[in-house]
């Protein structure tokens, strides 16, 4: 019954300070953090909330998946591909050079390694509050987070491998680059047909929300392939998106999805994201983590925006497609994992982690607001 009251606040918390943010211009997404900050002073989460939690990013990625247009995805492909691939490079670069100075070097590549991966969850939902996630930088954006978090484990993956061994594990490598090319080809284009056929099928079970729960149960079935592929599962969730929503069944379940995704679920991910950041952290974040928290702000700025600049793009929706790869949330917590349980860094890493996503998930509502904002 305690869990059960917990989320009942959790759920008012989000909605009051989400309104309470909206009201003075800021982004709900900011409130509904910022609630959680606060419930996090009185209560700890538990592995239930977390899986409402868990449900709730995949349902978010998946509802942008149902949102964009697969045509504007593959048209932007070669596009994102350039954003990811110049935001890795500089990112690991100036991640590793901060990091030099301060520790040794075999740990100076994991802090590069760390600093690759973009959090797309939070740009997702300003995007969509700002009406703006299906023009052609938000969809760059989506689809470079994409390219950015494939590249960011194949980096990890040659990073522990040189560090455990002395050389790169070439099968390891070779198997994360065939999970990902065989997830794509396939969603990209198969998906959309198969989703068709299914949901008409689908249709013919005289049930009340059949339509709904069968997406419920691929999208989840799909995140997991994701994840059981070595591979982040809101990929899996958001490639599951894309391919449903080329379907004649698109709006009901965009509009189920829609009503079950904002009343419950995806509320309780981002109060539940500002519950576990730790404050306690903070306070002890050296100048080594506040160098890095404003280098990992920096290099995803500059990185993706000269990446989006070279693929074609003008300086303001360079700039905007920039801040909107700011945020780190998921794969780079799940890489210190990696990287502690492997031996090769110490947990001291996690008041760095720590600083940088508080910082960038803080941070990157307010700023992306502003670059849409701005000549318009």
């Amino acid at each position: 019954m305690e869990i059960l009251l917990l989320i009942a606040v959790m759920l008012a918390t989000a909605k009051l300070m989400g309104y309470i943010f909206e009201r003075f211009g800021q982004p709900v997404v900011l409130g509904q953090i910022f609630g959680g900050l606060l419930i996090g002073i009185f209560f700890e989460t538990n592995e239930v909330i977390s899986q409402f939690a868990n449900l709730g990013v995949l349902l978010l990625l998946f509802i942008a998946g149902l949102e964009s247009e697969l045509e504007e995805f593959k048209r932007v492909g070669k596009q994102s591909v350039v954003v990811a691939g110049v935001g890795v490079l500089v990112s690991f670069l100036l991640g590793f050079a901060v990091a030099y100075f301060f520790v040794p070097l075999h740990e100076a590549v994991l802090y590069g390694a760390m600093m690759t991966p973009t959090s797309v969850s939070i740009t997702v939902k300003v995007l969509m509050e700002l009406r703006k996630l299906n023009t052609r930088e938000g969809t760059t954006i989506l689809a470079a987070a994409v390219v950015d978090d494939i590249l960011g484990i194949l980096v990890l993956t040659v990073a522990i491998s040189i560090i455990k061994g002395g050389s790169v594990d070439y099968s390891s490598l070779l198997e994360v680059i065939i999970s990902v090319s065989l997830l794509l080809f396939f969603f990209l284009y198969f998906g959309p047909g198969l989703a068709d056929r299914a949901f008409r099928f689908i249709s013919r079970i005289d049930l009340p929300e059949s339509e709904t729960a069968f997406a419920l149960v691929f999208l989840i079935v799909f995140a997991y392939l994701a994840e059981h592929l070595n591979l982040a599962s809101i990929l899996g969730a958001y490639l599951t998106g894309l391919a449903l929503g080329q379907s004649s069944k698109k709006k009901a379940i965009m509009d189920h999805m829609n009503v079950l995704g904002y009343s419950l679920f995806i509320p309780l991910f981002f109060v539940e994201v500002g519950m576990r950041i730790e404050l306690g952290y903070i306070p002890h974040a050296g100048l080594f983590a506040v160098l890095y928290t404003i280098m990992a702000i920096v290099s995803k700025i500059v990185g993706c925006g000269l990446g989006a600049r070279l693929a074609g793009f003008d300086w303001a929706s360079s700039l905007r497609i920039g801040v909107g790869m700011v945020p780190r949330m998921g794969v780079e917590l799940a890489m210190l994992a990696v990287a502690m349980s492997s031996g090769v860094i110490g947990s001291d890493a996690l008041t760095v982690a720590i600083l940088m996503v508080f910082v960038t998930t803080v941070i990157t509502p307010p700023l992306l607001k502003t670059v849409f904002s701005a000549g318009h």
